[in-house]
């Protein structure tokens, strides 16, 4: 009974506080449920089993659920469930706090609304795709939001954890994207984050290393996904969430950062893993030193002097200010950090990890766009890349893609330009090849898919037009809830069952480690003849096997020739 009383005392201090009572717990003759009636309400809630605790809260204010840090008030979803958006994860990255890893956030007295979203993190325009987010971003960014199709929870859920694309540089895990569509309705509980991009999160530089007690510096950004991730694991229960059912899914730079917590110090925080359109081996991800050294070249660019002076200085220049002041840097002098094999978060070269076996041993789903990006790179731009990048197999590449001896390209009707077929098969498709293969000679299973089906009024399929298919979210064309912009037409039904399609294979996956379940068209894993499924233009799906076969078995060569020479 002490155990019981004890409990029951540090429940009723916590109610106090809640509620602004402190002076309820005062000792003297009057009943404490007579003099503070709310506080009684709260206890009566707090010691009500969970999910009764949580119908209680949601039936007097809205959901209402309790989280280590504190208690949390979110909003109904229309049709079900619940949203509790804008939640700090870490205390804001400013100031003292700028390029160091996150801190946990401070636990807050009373109830904290969580109805919106939080804003995104400080980063440059960079086309309409980014405009919004670079207009409302803030360096006091990292929030994280929750979505739940049931409230209170019925049984624990699986748990997917986006990471946004955006080249680790801008995007964000806020919009209607994400929290108006049905992704949730088929089963599981969406946590999407904000985490630092560009010099904010990805700075290296010698003085900021010489800070560390690490002996490492940039990573920031890959340093607050992981915090987020404990976060989720501390607190996601609450919500209705498994867990020890987590799989991380992210699109572009958000399946790069997948691949490289695969890679990193997250093993173990995650079940399952999804990259869209996104791998851990392009771009190459540099040592400490080359990043420290191109980090250097940018605040010399700045005009900020090295050493800790400098970097005291950079500490005290507003965000905006300082975005602005590279945004005004020649072309030339411009590189926007990236991770870095600092030692610490990334330990060794994601190639040579996963090509040991070492990384993450967790089932993997991945894919590809058709087309991916329209680059307009001139033919002879393409001709110097390839010999600089593949050296002795440049002649067969060459041959391969018709620019061998002057050719211009050979076009694919599938796939576009000679142009269009080896940027986006060096840069997308043949490294998740290679990555699924080495994660499949380890024997973990992954599968792989191509997807096909462009969006309305699109003659292809491109970079990032699965998202609404994923997340079952259809904007009318041409509005400003659209979050590619690029759909000039309605969606039809045909939109809407691929979507479920889809949506189911995400969430079975997630559920189980394989995307199949009853009444879907079976995906086959990836294996040794190297399986996909193909969604197709008109809303079907196909099977096929050794996705660019030919082209793919040229870049292995290659990073296995990259891989012999060593870092740089």
């Amino acid at each position: 009974m002490r155990g019981r009383h004890a409990k029951f005392a540090a429940t009723a201090a916590a109610a106090a506080r809640l509620f602004g009572h402190d002076s309820c717990a005062a000792k003297n003759s009057t009943p404490m449920i007579h003099r503070c009636p709310l506080f009684a309400l709260a206890i009566a809630v707090m010691l009500l089993p969970g999910p009764l605790a949580a119908a209680a809260g949601a039936a007097a204010h809205g959901p209402l659920v309790a989280t280590a840090d504190g208690w949390l008030r979110g909003v109904p979803r229309p049709g079900g469930g619940a949203e509790f958006l804008g939640i700090p994860y870490a205390q804001p990255p400013v100031g003292p706090l700028r390029w160091r890893a996150p801190v946990p956030v401070k636990p807050w007295r009373g109830v904290r609304p969580a109805v919106t979203f939080g804003h995104p993190c400080a980063q440059p325009p960079l086309g309409p795709w980014n405009q919004h987010a670079a207009a409302t971003g803030r360096e006091n960014c990292l929030f994280l939001n929750v979505i739940v199709p049931h409230w209170p929870a019925k049984q624990p859920l699986p748990v997917m954890f986006w990471i946004h694309g955006g080249a680790n540089i801008g995007g964000s895990g806020v919009g209607a994207l994400y929290n108006a569509g049905t992704l949730v309705d088929h089963g599981a509980v969406l946590v999407t984050i904000n985490y630092r991009l560009g010099i904010f999160g990805f700075l290296a530089t010698p003085a900021l290393s010489r800070e560390s007690r690490h002996h490492a510096s940039g990573d920031y950004g890959l340093m607050d996904q992981i915090l987020a991730l404990k976060w989720v694991h501390s607190n996601i229960a609450r919500f209705g969430g498994d867990p020890h059912d987590i799989t991380v899914f992210g699109q572009s730079a958000g399946g790069t950062d997948t691949g490289l917590l695969m890679a990193s110090r997250a093993r173990g925080l995650f079940q399952r893993a999804i990259e869209e359109s996104g791998t851990p081996f392009i771009p190459p991800v540099d040592s400490l030193r080359k990043a420290e050294r191109a980090g250097a070249r940018l605040l010399g660019a700045l005009g900020v002097p090295p050493g800790a002076a400098g970097i005291a200085a950079l500490r005290r220049i507003p965000a905006h200010t300082l975005i602005a002041r590279m945004s005004a840097l020649p072309r030339g002098e411009l590189a926007f950090p990236q991770p870095d094999v600092d030692g610490w978060v990334i330990p060794r070269v994601p190639l040579a990890t996963f090509a040991a076996g070492r990384e993450a041993p967790v089932p993997l789903l991945f894919g590809t766009t058709t087309r991916e990006m329209n680059f307009p790179m001139p033919v002879g731009m393409i001709r110097a890349t390839i010999r600089s990048t593949t050296g002795p197999l440049a002649p067969r590449v060459l041959a391969l893609y018709g620019f061998a001896h002057g050719g211009q390209g050979t076009s694919n009707p599938e796939y576009g330009s000679g142009v269009n077929q080896w940027l986006a098969d060096v840069t997308f498709r043949c490294p998740a090849v290679l990555e699924a293969s080495w994660h499949t000679a380890a024997h973990h299973i992954a599968y792989e898919y191509q997807f096909d089906h462009p969006l309305p009024g699109q003659p292809f399929a491109v970079h990032s037009s699965e998202l609404p298919y994923v997340f079952g979210f259809f904007p009318g064309p041409g509005t400003d809830s659209d979050p590619l912009g690029e759909s000039t037409a309605p969606f039809t039904g045909a939109d809407h069952r691929l979507s479920r399609l889809m949506e189911r294979y995400w969430t079975n996956f997630a559920r189980t480690g394989d995307p199949n379940g009853p009444g879907l068209p079976e995906w086959p894993a990836f294996g040794a003849r190297q399986r996909y499924i193909q969604f197709l233009k008109d809303g079907h799906v196909a099977l096929a096997s050794h996705i660019r076969r030919a082209q793919c078995s040229l870049f292995r060569a290659a990073m296995l020739r990259l891989m012999r020479r060593g870092p740089r």
